[in-house]
Parts: structure tokens; C-alpha cells; sequence
């Protein structure tokens, strides 16, 4: 029998009294682990994060929690070789998807470590000057942003157990509220050892982290009022998480990151020999094979001139057959798996749907696995699919395959090209490649009102730039729309979504009291 994995609740290591789910390495089949959480006491749980970690927090200042995730940082460091190894056993990740997911949620950590310390030694954070309310200013009212005294409940997707973590822990502690995370199951490995690390280097006061492995049955039944929950995932579940009496009757406060059909736009006027050509030709192969194509910020439209759609097809599939795709552990091998056989059937299903409407320009999929059994592993190899009607082809607009495929589609005119990318109905994010800096910034702003990020391209940033799909902690994650309408990272930003705004009505010397008071 393998491993069952502890959940971690009420202050205690707790194992689940069923058989529990199975982790799978998703190239070989095995067993590794085995995750469930049958029999806890969820209430207690909740109560014990709430009543133990949120007081402890919110007894710090700022600069006091900042302290705390910059030894995050380093517990999470100090066992980087170990989570690399899980990563490629769990998620069958090459070294540089691990990378992104791992060293990802440690940047993430140590940025906001830093911001944190700069806010202070305060308990709360001001918005905003104090405006008069009567004559002379013998009354004022003073905006103010305090800790919500609640709990922040994070359920996550298997594409992400390390980085999906930490992103959202990192405003939330800093912010002063306790987490519990339920991770997705089939990848939840990673987020356990994480968190037992953490929590078993004492760097967190009791209560703070929490985690859920296995089912998350009950879960939504524990919320109160002041806790806030944030789901990454489909869209069919966040519409059951939006539908739950706790949003409905209690208004607990829900952040969406949903499905987003994120798209990559060349301005006209480029020929085939061009940088800016190029350069979206090598990074719409790197978004399809990063991670196997299992982001949720990964290109999945590719909107180009007419006249340059078959130098463009041409250019991608030139890239895309560099890519050697299988077992993650041979040296040689560029692209590892899906996260489980399960996952790699949806992808064929939805890939299949996209074909009855479109043309394969490159095809991966006859291409030999490097060290793999194709009858076993989730190794899904790169498809970039193309049709001349993008107005007439609904699905594509439409339809997420997660996985390493992408759409090519041809426009008329720049208008014809921003009307194709709003009609994803709200993404994470968009791309712009040219060379205008007068027509970049004009496109960039018609569409940023249906898109979270705008990332604009231009050959002087061509080995500077972050990377269409790379979520930096510096700028907003979320979209509106189909994306979900969330809103994550973004610097300082994140910490909204963690305090409740309040109005504070006084004469001047009671708001400097207040003032005064928030200091440790």
C-alpha cells in the first residue's frame, strides 16, 4: 500500500479514514501516493483557522507578516531539489516547466516579502486623505482598510500545485488572514509537501496553513460571512461555487479564474521576413508546449493578416517540430505530459471537435514518444489547426482544449483582427506583435476592456519581455467575462481582496488617534 498523505487541520497532522484517491506519474502509470480527507471535522478546522491563525495574524503588523513570507521563501528553498523530483513524478514536468511552477510560487513569496516590509509597522492600510464633513473640518471622514476576520478558502487546479499555492497565499498572509487550501487531486502531492515543510519548520503561527487533500465535499458548507474563497478552475464549477448559499444569502467574497480562450494578434504590414513575425512564431510554440500547453494564460488564437497566414503556419510548425515530446526524465525529451490519462482524453475529445471544423497545419501526433509507451502515458504531442473563416468557425472562439493545440486564424483589416479577439468573451490575457508604437498603444487600448493583461511585443523587447503566458506578481491576473471577472496579484493590489474598507466618521483628533493606534 502507498503513502497516504496527511491533511493538515486544526493544528494537527490528520489522516482520512477511507481508502483515498491515487497519484499517478502520469508517463509510467504508477502509484505514488494516496490522498483523502473522509472523517475530518471540517467545522473545527475552519474555527481553529479562523479563531488560532487569524488572531495571531492580524496581531502583527505589515512589516511583522512580510518577515513571515520571506521564511517562507527560504523553507521552500531549502527543499527545492525534493519538490523538482515530486513535480516530475506528479506532474510529469520537464526541469523548465517545473521551473515556472516552483521557482514561480518562491519569486512570488519573496516579492511580496518585500512590498510587505515597506508598508510598515501598521495594523491597517489608508485610503485615501481625510475629507471635512462639516464646516472648518471639526468633522471628517477617513477612508481605512482593515484584515477581514474571516478565513480565505483556496481551491486550486492540477496545473499549478506549487505557484497556484503561493500566489494566492502570499497577499493573504501578508494581508493578515489564515488560508486553507484544497488542491486539485490529481497533482496534489507537490502542495502537501510544501505545506508540511512549512509547517514543520514552525515558520507560521498555528492556524495559519491549512490543507484539504482529497474531496472537497462540505468545504463550501463551512464558509462564514467574512471569509473569502478563490477558485481557479472550469467554469462549470465556479458557476456551482457563484451558486452557493454562502455567495448567495452570505455574500462571502468569490474570486473566479476560469476558462479563457487567450489569443495573440500581428498588427498588418509585416512580411514573411520580419522580426516581429518571428518572434510571435516562437512564442506560440513556446506557450503551446510550456507546461504541454496546460496554462490558463497559454495562446489559443493566433490572429494574423491574411496575407501572412501561410508564412506564419509555416514559421510555427518550423518551431513546433523542434519539440521532442515524452518521458521527462530522458535529458533530450523538450515536452513532458498531461497530468494524467484523463486529462489526455479530454484533450483528444476537444481536439477532435476543433478538427471537424478546422485543418491541421502542423500535426504532431504521428510523431515516435522519446522513452514512452504511448498506450500508457499522458503525453499529448503539439497540434496547430487552422481555418480560412473565422467568423463562421463559433468554436473556436468558444472552446478551451488545455493542452498543446492552438487555432490559426486570418483577418481582413486591424478592425476585423479586434473584433475576432474580443469575441473570446473576456481572457486573461492577449498578445500584440508589430512594430508601431502609435498603432500598438492604440490596439492595446480597444482591447484592454476584455482582457486582464495586454502584452505588447515590439523586436526591442524581443529578448527582454516576460512572455505572453508568464504571470508576473508585478501586474493583474484575471480577466473578465468567460475568465472568470477575477482579479489576483497586481503588486499591492492583491491585498484588496483581503480587507474590508470601512468609513471612519470623527473629528480630526480622533482619526490621529487612529492613526497612532495602528502603529506597533
Amino acid at each position: 500500500m502507498t503513502e497516504l498523505l496527511a491533511n493538515h487541520v486544526a493544528g494537527r497532522w490528520q489522516t482520512g479514514t477511507g481508502p483515498g484517491s491515487a497519484l499517478l506519474d502520469p508517463v509510467l502509470g504508477t502509484e505514488l501516493v494516496r490522498v483523502d480527507a473522509t472523517g475530518l471535522d471540517l467545522a473545527a478546522a475552519f474555527a481553529f483557522a479562523r479563531d488560532a491563525g487569524g488572531k495571531a495574524l492580524r496581531a502583527m503588523s505589515y512589516a511583522q507578516r512580510a518577515r513571515l513570507l520571506a521564511d517562507v521563501a527560504a523553507v521552500l528553498q531549502s527543499h527545492r531539489d525534493a519538490y523538482y523530483e515530486i513535480s516530475t513524478a506528479n506532474s510529469g514536468t520537464v526541469k523548465d516547466d517545473t521551473a515556472v511552477d516552483v521557482d514561480g510560487g518562491i519569486y512570488t513569496l519573496g516579492q511580496y516579502a518585500r512590498w510587505g516590509a515597506a508598508l510598515g509597522d501598521t495594523r491597517h492600510l489608508d485610503d485615501g486623505a481625510a475629507v471635512a464633513l462639516a464646516k472648518e473640518g471639526v468633522f471628517q471622514s477617513r477612508h481605512l482598510q482593515v484584515p477581514t476576520r474571516g478565513l480565505a478558502l483556496f481551491i486550486n487546479a492540477f496545473n499549478f500545485p506549487g505557484w497556484g499555492l503561493w500566489e494566492k497565499a502570499a497577499p493573504a498572509l501578508l494581508s493578515g488572514v489564515p488560508i486553507i487550501v484544497k488542491p486539485a487531486t490529481a497533482t496534489a502531492w507537490l502542495t502537501q509537501r510544501m505545506v508540511r515543510d512549512v509547517i514543520e519548520a514552525g515558520v507560521l503561527p498555528p492556524g495559519a496553513l491549512s490543507i484539504i487533500c482529497g474531496s472537497s465535499a462540505g468545504l463550501l458548507d463551512q464558509l462564514q460571512p467574512m471569509d473569502v474563497v478563490s477558485f481557479t478552475g472550469s467554469a462549470a464549477t465556479a458557476a456551482t461555487i457563484r451558486s452557493h448559499a454562502a455567495v448567495t444569502r452570505d455574500s462571502v467574497r468569490c474570486n473566479i479564474e476560469a476558462d479563457s480562450v487567450n489569443c495573440a494578434l500581428l498588427l498588418p504590414s509585416h512580411a514573411a521576413a520580419s522580426e516581429a513575425l518571428a518572434l510571435l512564431a516562437r512564442e506560440v510554440a513556446r506557450e503551446m508546449t510550456v507546461k504541454s500547453g496546460q496554462k490558463c494564460t497559454a495562446i489559443r488564437r493566433v490572429l494574423v493578416p491574411q496575407a501572412q497566414y501561410d508564412d506564419l503556419a509555416q514559421a510555427i510548425a518550423a518551431q513546433l517540430a523542434k519539440t521532442s515530446v515524452g518521458n521527462p526524465r530522458h535529458e533530450g525529451v523538450h515536452m513532458g505530459s498531461l497530468v494524467s490519462r484523463v486529462q489526455y482524453d479530454t484533450v483528444q475529445q476537444g481536439l477532435n471537435q476543433l478538427l471537424a471544423h478546422t485543418d491541421a497545419l502542423y500535426d504532431g501526433r504521428q510523431s515516435p514518444l522519446v522513452d514512452a509507451d504511448p498506450a500508457i502515458a499522458a503525453c499529448a504531442r503539439p497540434v496547430l489547426l487552422g481555418t480560412r473563416d473565422p467568423d463562421g468557425c463559433a468554436l473556436v472562439h468558444d472552446m478551451e482544449v488545455f493542452g498543446p493545440v492552438a487555432t490559426l486564424l486570418p483577418y481582413r483589416d486591424l478592425e476585423h483582427g479586434l473584433a475576432l479577439a474580443h469575441r473570446g468573451q473576456g481572457s486573461l490575457v492577449c498578445s500584440l506583435y508589430g512594430e508601431d508604437a502609435g498603432a500598438l498603444a492604440a490596439a492595446a487600448g480597444e482591447l484592454a476592456a476584455s482582457h486582464g493583461r495586454v502584452h505588447v511585443v515590439t523586436p526591442d523587447v524581443g529578448k527582454l519581455h516576460t512572455g505572453h503566458g508568464n504571470v508576473m506578481p508585478q501586474s493583474l491576473h484575471g480577466g473578465p467575462g468567460r475568465a472568470g471577472g477575477g482579479a489576483e496579484l497586481g503588486g499591492l493590489r492583491a491585498l484588496d481582496f483581503y480587507h474590508r474598507k470601512s468609513a471612519i466618521q470623527a473629528a480630526p483628533q480622533v482619526l490621529q488617534a487612529l492613526a497612532q493606534s495602528a502603529g506597533v
